[in-house]
């Protein structure tokens, strides 16, 4: 049975795009001092690492973007979930951080709360208010029941 968003559903989807995009948007933007060269203080950065940086800082505020305005948000939503995996990867393995940030530094909650809000998108679609909305119609504001 398919059934339409209710209004609260609706307004819910739409403040989830938007906080997640804003985000995105602004995680995005702090990675843009990579161009300019390699800050001292951080002699890990490898050229690749760099290159994959560099990557991230136009990517991010892409996919953050149409998050926001609801353009092809699944698919948007599902390339910052991968970002968002791949970070999870760097935190624990990597990093070592433990889940939860405490006083002794951040965790990995902040990264599965953006992983989770990537992952209902790609789930639920945009809902109404959004471009996927008026240029495909309903087919992407729908839940499945």
């Amino acid at each position: 049975m398919v059934n339409s968003f209710t209004t609260p559903q609706k307004v819910a989807l739409l403040l989830l795009r938007l906080t997640v995009g804003a985000v995105f948007l602004w995680a995005g933007h702090e990675k843009w001092f990579i161009w300019s060269g390699v800050p001292e203080g951080m002699p890990g950065m490898t050229p690749t690492m760099v290159n994959l940086v560099k990557l991230l800082s136009i990517v991010e505020p892409l996919g953050a973007v149409a998050l926001m305005v609801g353009f092809l948000t699944r698919w948007a939503a599902a390339g910052l979930a991968i970002i968002m995996t791949g970070s999870l990867y760097f935190v624990y393995f990597v990093y070592h951080i433990g889940i939860f940030t405490t006083e002794k530094g951040t965790g990995m909650d902040y990264n599965l709360l953006l992983l989770a809000g990537s992952v209902v998108l790609v789930a639920f679609g945009p809902g109404p208010y959004s471009l996927d909305e008026k240029f495909w119609g309903r087919k992407e504001s729908r839940v499945y029941r």
